[in-house]
């Protein structure tokens, strides 16, 4: 059971607290990560809860530097103004380019790029460009120990909900392939406890989505033309029908990789139909 404001100390130079914000999408709630001893990087400060926030400024003991936030849905990023407010710490991340369930107040003072790195004293962290789950998700991984944090590209204990138009299954799977680019060997996930082995994981991601997509054409081919509520029944059978209204989202996000490559394509009365 998660114990709210205590700083967990992973290893020499990451410690995580986690968000008192659990849910069906958050798990126990959001890992907000430290980063250093000397000077410290806060790697997704969470919702903006008073709490949590001054739970980081006590592990921080005035030695918060930067505020890194893998992306701006509202269980990652609304915390980063309030704890800049509090340290006068530089915000790191990038824009969305869909509104749809963003954090809008969020405000860098870096728009990270693809393979830029954050020097601290004692740590370096390289920000590599993962979209998928939304279009401005990155990753960073810390050089020096091989941990990657994951934010909602990878989650412990469940799968990312991908969520059109921000969101594209094919660039989320070749996001997640992206990462056996890089010397990896934990990884730091947004919700859940850390994970062993990076190739393992990402195996097992790729697979489950592939899988999953082979379900959608099926299910398709059996019911076609069908619309998402029709298709959902079938292709999320496995899944409890209180998540089928995130389901939807995902699987949406197979559709329009699908019609890209040309196996399915939509009529004018929105059903989706496979292509024979």
């Amino acid at each position: 059971m998660s114990v709210y404001g205590n700083a967990e100390q992973l290893t020499s130079l990451i410690s995580r607290i986690i968000a008192p914000n659990p849910g069906p999408m958050t798990g126990d709630g959001t890992n907000t990560y430290l980063v250093g001893q000397r000077e410290l990087a806060v790697i997704d400060p969470g919702p903006a809860i008073p709490e949590h926030i001054d739970a980081l400024l006590k592990s921080g003991q005035q030695r918060i530097r930067w505020i890194l936030c893998t992306h701006t849905h509202p269980d990652h990023s609304p915390g980063a103004a309030l704890l800049k407010e509090e340290t006068g710490a530089k915000v790191v991340g990038a824009f969305a380019n869909d509104g749809l369930h963003q954090d809008v107040s969020f405000s860098p003072d870096l728009e990270i790029s693809d393979d830029e790195i954050i020097h601290g004293d004692g740590w370096d962290l390289r920000a590599i460009w993962t979209p998928g789950h939304v279009s401005n998700h990155y990753c960073y991984l810390l050089e020096q120990e091989g941990i990657i944090f994951a934010g909602d590209h990878i989650m412990n204990g469940s799968t990312v909900v991908i969520v059109p138009p921000g969101g594209d299954m094919a660039d989320y799977i070749n996001s997640l392939r992206r990462l056996l680019d890089y010397d990896i060997r934990q990884i730091a996930p947004g919700h859940g406890d850390l994970i062993a082995n990076c190739k393992e994981e990402v195996d097992k991601l790729v697979a489950h989505r592939l899988g999953r997509e082979k379900k959608v054409l099926a299910g398709l081919e059996k019911i076609s033309p069908a619309d998402l509520d029709e298709l959902v029944l079938i292709v999320y059978s496995d899944v409890d029908s209180s998540l089928h209204e995130w389901a939807k989202l995902s699987m949406t996000a197979h559709l329009i990789k699908l019609e890209r490559e040309g196996h399915v394509f939509k009529d004018k009365k929105d059903r989706w139909i496979f292509k024979r």
